[in-house]
């Protein structure tokens, strides 16, 4: 007669764990897990210098929502370029130290016809923020008389001269920084990371190419403004800025976490309930 051959542990040894034993080693693979993800996450912060690209938008500056060579401005607006260095956080970027008006930059330029007027601020930033051997230009404003299907890229090249990469990206505007293409700060220094102060900035409305002949200079406001945004093409920093813990691991990572945890620990308790049931 041929008895039934009932599993032994060694065959199922899972059969037999307790579920402290289960619990354990889920909580042990959710260690490791934890070990690949947070330092990859804490890795990808890091500190580059740029041109950031910005509109003047309801008297504060926006991060621009696209680059240059896919902005149309409207006549009467305000663009700006600011040479920072992002922090890594994701926190406000650095935007132009004044907010400039339109009038004030374009009030003594006539209008023309299939033309358009655009004012322009360029900010090259702090000493701290380039090259500390290289002092930055004076921060300046220009009326760009375009044609009126002219891109942002065009309004810049129109008031300054702009050096590219090849793949269209803005490295340096009147020949500031002179060399290289943005690149990566491996440490931040005191200076840099400071709170910037207030500026003031020298408007010039400068004649373009068949334009009347004027000239004049103002002084711009100098209250700061900035609103975060997201820009794809104009500088490094091509994403809103993201939650997260004081660490600096997005919070995400740790609520993915936590629910990898739940999920272990209602599989080790089914487990055992199943375990229980057969006995």
């Amino acid at each position: 007669m041929t008895l039934p051959i009932t599993p032994t542990t060694a065959q199922h040894p899972s059969r037999h764990r307790s579920p402290r034993a289960l619990v354990l080693a889920a909580l042990t693979g959710l260690g490791v897990l934890a070990a690949v993800l947070v330092p990859a996450s804490s890795a990808s912060a890091a500190n580059y210098q740029y041109w950031g690209y910005y509109q003047l938008t309801n008297n504060a500056w926006a991060f621009s929502q696209k680059g240059p060579a896919e902005t149309t401005p409207a006549d009467g607006s305000v663009e700006g370029w600011r040479w920072a260095v992002d922090d890594g956080t994701g926190a406000t970027p650095r935007t132009p130290r004044a907010v400039v008006s339109f009038t004030t930059v374009c009030g003594q330029v006539p209008a023309e016809s299939g033309k358009k007027r655009v004012a322009v601020v360029i900010d090259y930033g702090r000493p701290a923020d380039g090259d500390p051997s290289v002092t930055p230009p004076e921060p300046t404003a220009d009326c760009a008389v375009v044609a009126t299907a002219a891109t942002g890229a065009e309004v810049l090249a129109s008031v300054a001269t702009v050096r590219n990469d090849t793949g269209g990206l803005v490295c340096g505007i009147n020949d500031y920084p002179a060399t290289g293409c943005g690149g990566q700060v491996a440490t931040l220094t005191d200076a840099q990371k400071a709170a910037d102060t207030p500026v003031t900035i020298g408007t010039t409305a400068t004649p373009q190419v068949g334009s009347p002949t004027t000239s004049g200079l103002a002084t711009a406001s100098v209250t700061p403004g900035a609103v975060p945004g997201n820009d794809a093409t104009a500088g490094p920093v091509a994403a809103a800025p993201t939650s997260s813990t004081s660490s600096g691991v997005p919070a995400v990572v740790w609520v993915g976490l936590a629910i990898l945890v739940l999920g272990a620990l209602a599989l080790a308790w089914s487990a055992y309930r199943r375990r229980q049931t057969s006995v």
